[in-house]
């Protein structure tokens, strides 16, 4: 088996990390976290306008770092590689920050203002069943 050179493996290595440097990028998948997510979601966890976070989306799925499943009207996105998570607690380190404090802010919960049938699921009245 030929050895490929440092430069092909690098440029490798360095294409999904570039995709996520951004702040906002880490804070979309901290968002999403080993769950999924859906737009309305994200703005209601991150603040912002859904415009800018589907900029966002669209490109980690052309970098193949997330999946996306329809239900209904809602697109729900999830990490297609959960380890990305383990990596951005990683790099906590490196820039100073305990992982905990990291670790601690990936997405584990539900959020009531967010009207997804994923946060809010319907409730079906028991005399219809």
């Amino acid at each position: 088996m030929k050895k490929q050179p440092i430069h092909d493996i690098s440029k490798k290595l360095a294409a999904p990390l570039n995709i996520i440097a951004s702040p906002q990028r880490i804070a979309i998948l901290l968002a999403i976290g080993k769950g999924e997510a859906c737009v309305c979601h994200l703005e209601t966890a991150l603040g912002w306008r859904q415009a800018y976070i589907s900029q966002h989306l669209m490109a980690l799925r052309k970098a193949d770092i997330l999946r996306d499943r329809r239900e209904g009207r809602y697109v729900y996105y999830s990490l297609k590689d959960a380890s990305l998570l383990d990596l951005i607690t990683a790099s906590a380190s490196l820039s100073g920050l305990a992982a905990e404090s990291v670790s601690s802010l990936i997405n584990t919960q539900t959020y009531p203002s967010c009207a997804c049938p994923h946060c809010t699921p319907a409730i079906i009245p028991a005399s219809s069943l």
